[in-house]
């Protein structure tokens, strides 16, 4: 990879002259100290996110709300925001600095997810969490394009799906940890706190999370812009020019986006659920749960998560360009089976065992999707193109996941305790879908690789066959 990238002109056939900078070519060790800080943030992030699956009895119980409305809280009220702030700040990640860009958004989540303990009505929840949902949205369309400057092609999958994994450390983290901090919380109805005064356990937890996510906002200062922010500075290619590029591969994105998005979609469903589904259907403690699924989620998921992004890198070394949805749609076959088991299987030990591939698998997709699309992209429309994926992404896989599983126990099964039959339907049918969609992606992802070349000639050795 080049030291700095030339922009592409207004015209797709023509090539601008090559920047220069300043700066040596970072070195591969500064590279990974970069990917280290990236997931240590995307580890708080999903502690912010995930510690709501572990407090569905308390949030019922205090804002009066049913199984339906915390689903909103864990997914769509979160996911709306998410995904419609993501494409503006995916854009603004392509022209200005991108540290600063997540800094801004670490500190605005971090916040709103402190206010969160403030909270005593629904519509307070809901507003906060969308909230957290903005602040979000700056992380990974930024994080994706710093990694991609750092990283040479051949690496790229695995450095991102690195990246990836601070999702299930922090989910993990959020379950271990949550479980014996719910625990503790729970010896007592209120607690004081200076200022603040009396509040509910459950709010103690959200001051607990939120409040040290503004503190690892100065860890950025240590990251490095690479050339491509400073030499590109006040410049992008022009909005027309990249929903031109969109839609001259719109089968790909189509194909590529909605695969993944249901993969998502089978995967938030997981982790919204499995905790209540093991408190509901084996009677187990939340501190029992958040220990044992915790450290599933942890250990397996993010060697799910690596192990996917390797297995990519290497089928794609062997001349299989379109290695990254493929590997997807193997992903999305192989949970079918593995999550029937653990669903229906009705003692919890076997349902443990079954639980391991679920969650490895269930990781597998989130680092080689982005990858995918960081492959088949203009430098300089990368981050605008994650803010879109992101933006699909999370509006189907996010927003309906939960929701879905909740709507199938109140409206279809009309029980809480069938919540194993919602997570099997939601689960399995999603993950069906996903396969169908990127099989078919694998042909127009080659094609959109051969258009990147003649588009933008430079780009051709980033992509090799």
């Amino acid at each position: 990879m080049s030291d700095a990238l030339p922009i592409p002109s207004a015209q797709p056939h023509s090539e601008a002259p090559a920047t220069t900078s300043a700066r040596a070519k970072p070195s591969l060790r500064y590279a990974w100290y970069v990917v280290a800080v990236l997931t240590v943030i995307y580890v708080f992030s999903f502690i912010d996110r995930q510690i709501f699956s572990l407090l569905v009895g308390p949030l019922r119980r205090d804002l009066g709300i049913t199984d339906t409305q915390v689903s909103l809280l864990m997914g769509l009220s979160f996911a709306l925001f998410y995904t419609f702030f993501g494409v503006p700040i995916g854009r603004a990640a392509d022209m200005y600095s991108r540290r600063g860009i997540i800094a801004v958004g670490l500190i605005l989540w971090s916040g709103f997810t402190t206010g969160c303990g403030l909270a005593r009505t629904f519509p307070q929840m809901l507003a906060l969490r969308t909230g957290v949902g903005v602040g979000e949205a700056a992380l990974s369309p930024a994080a994706y394009s710093l990694i991609t400057d750092y990283f040479p092609p051949e690496r790229l999958s695995t450095a991102i799906s690195v990246y990836a994994m601070g999702i299930y450390i922090g989910s993990g983290v959020a379950y271990i940890l949550g479980g014996y901090v719910v625990a503790y919380a729970n010896t007592r109805d209120e607690w004081t706190v200076p200022v603040l005064g009396a509040i509910r356990s459950w709010q103690l937890i959200f001051l607990i999370v939120g409040l040290p996510g503004i503190l690892l906002a100065f860890l950025l200062l240590t990251v490095r812009e690479p050339a491509r922010g400073l030499a590109q500075k006040n410049s992008s290619t022009p909005l027309r020019i990249v929903i031109r590029y969109v839609f001259q591969n719109a089968r790909t994105f189509f194909l590529h986006n909605m695969g993944f998005a249901f993969l998502a979609l089978s995967t938030y469903a997981a982790a919204g659920w499995v905790p209540e589904f093991f408190r509901r259907h084996f009677h187990w403690s939340i501190q029992k749960t958040g220990l044992i699924y915790g450290t599933i989620v942890l250990v397996f998921g993010s060697l799910g998560i690596s192990a996917a992004g390797w297995v990519a890198d290497a089928v794609r070394s062997r001349g299989r360009q379109h290695a990254n949805v493929l590997v997807g749609a193997w992903v999305a076959l192989l949970t079918i089976p593995v999550t029937l088991a653990f669903t229906l299987i009705d003692s919890p030990v076997p349902a443990i065992i079954c639980l391991i591939p679920a969650a490895f698998l269930g990781a597998a997709p989130f680092g080689i999707a982005p990858a995918a699309i960081q492959q088949m992209m203009p430098p300089t429309m990368r981050a605008q193109a994650s803010a879109v994926y992101l933006f699909v992404l999370n509006l189907i896989g996010l927003g309906i996941g939960p929701s879905a599983v909740a709507l199938c126990s109140q409206y279809i099964f009309r029980r809480d305790d069938a919540i194993h039959l919602s997570l099997a339907v939601v689960i399995c049918t999603s993950c069906a879908i996903a396969a169908l969609l990127l099989f078919a992606c694998s042909k127009p992802f080659i094609a959109s690789l051969d258009h990147l070349r003649r588009w933008h000639p430079s780009q051709s050795s980033a992509n090799p066959s």
